[in-house]
């Protein structure tokens, strides 16, 4: 828990902070020159490997441990690829600078490809991995949530938390051995917080980037039991709005992966009655489910349709759905290979340095 408030800082709050948990976190809609839509997504993980609630990470014998996932989706073509990197070595410079900069690659290394994130300019980022190299340009200032950038959830769950909802982006991804040129819009989150993962923790989250110039943040929080909204939204202005006064359902339509057994809703409606919004939110791609040993989640592209006082209003935007119960019984087998990857990947590493 923090002892005090301390409000964010550009651009020393883009930089790693001594946190048990803290993520940065990038999503995007893009199109090649024929229209032909594609997505991705890539977050790269920094916790506490002492306090973080990762049975595996407490054998870790280091200060603090990394990890990433990320993915790349053909819309056209129903093709999901999604990529988990359980062990991160980043380079001795990464979070020296003034701006954020990371440099960083799996272990072990087979063929080696540097990932890293790295502001080149104010708000300006290069992300890249091995599926996706990308300039991303924010034209907004940064959305701090719920006004101040922190958040207080009255459970004991506090985190800081940002965002950059509107960020113009080209560059190349990578499918089938292809280099495909695209563009389009993507969203930045950064996150940190003295926070160990709960399994009892459950969240449907949404970013929403509408053909008006608005962009909303919202979502449904379960901690303990207790629901949590929150919605905030950044207009073409740059004027920010804030709001706990939200719905969100779902909309009868689930989707079982065979993997896991997992059942996730893809159907959504969000209202915010204060402001008008009544929105439907449909998912390009049914199967967008990542597995990270004991943490399954659905992370994907959406279409955005319905109502801003009553007018009419379209988007795109990305849904992550976090919380919903495993159900097959071989993912324990899975859990166990899981850990056993892991520990001989850590020992890899630890040979390496």
């Amino acid at each position: 828990m923090y002892k005090e408030y301390k409000p964010i800082k550009f651009p020393k709050d883009e930089l790693t902070h001594n946190s048990i948990v803290e993520w940065w976190y990038f999503n995007g809609n893009l199109e090649d020159e024929k229209g032909n839509r594609y997505s991705f997504m890539n977050c790269l993980f920094k916790t506490n490997p002492r306090e973080i609630n990762l049975p595996f990470a407490k054998k870790i014998p280091l200060k603090d441990y990394y990890f990433s996932h990320h993915l790349i989706s053909d819309v056209k073509n129903r093709n999901f690829e999604s990529y988990i990197h359980p062990v991160i070595l980043i380079s001795k410079d990464s979070f020296t600078r003034e701006n954020l900069f990371v440099n960083y690659m799996s272990f072990p290394v087979t063929k080696y490809i540097n990932f890293c994130i790295e502001a080149i300019d104010k708000f300006k980022y290069r992300v890249k991995t091995n599926s996706f190299d990308l300039i991303l340009t924010s034209v907004k200032k940064p959305l701090l949530a719920n006004k101040t950038g922190f958040l207080n959830s009255g459970t004991g769950y506090e985190n800081y938390y940002y965002s950059l909802t509107d960020l113009r982006t080209e560059g190349l991804i990578n499918l089938n051995g292809k280099q495909i040129k695209v563009k389009g819009k993507s969203w930045m989150d950064h996150q940190w917080a003295d926070i160990p993962y709960e399994k009892k923790i459950k969240w449907n989250w949404f970013s929403l980037q509408l053909d008006n110039s608005t962009q909303i943040m919202c979502y449904e929080l379960v901690i303990k039991d207790k629901k949590i909204y929150l919605a905030n939204l950044i207009d073409k202005k740059g004027i920010c709005k804030y709001t706990e006064e939200i719905a969100i359902n779902p909309l009868g339509k689930v989707w079982t992966s065979e993997k896991t057994g997992a059942e996730y809703p893809l159907l959504w409606n969000i209202r915010i009655p204060s402001w008008g919004i009544d929105l439907e939110i449909k998912p390009l791609i049914e199967n967008q489910e990542m597995i990270f040993s004991i943490i399954n989640y659905w992370e994907g592209p959406i279409d955005v349709a319905g109502k801003i006082n009553k007018r009419e209003i379209t988007g795109k935007g990305f849904m992550e759905l976090v919380g919903y119960p495993i159900k097959k019984t071989w993912i324990k087998q899975y859990e166990e290979n899981f850990k056993n990857m892991f520990l001989e990947k850590i020992k890899s590493m630890l040979g390496k340095i």
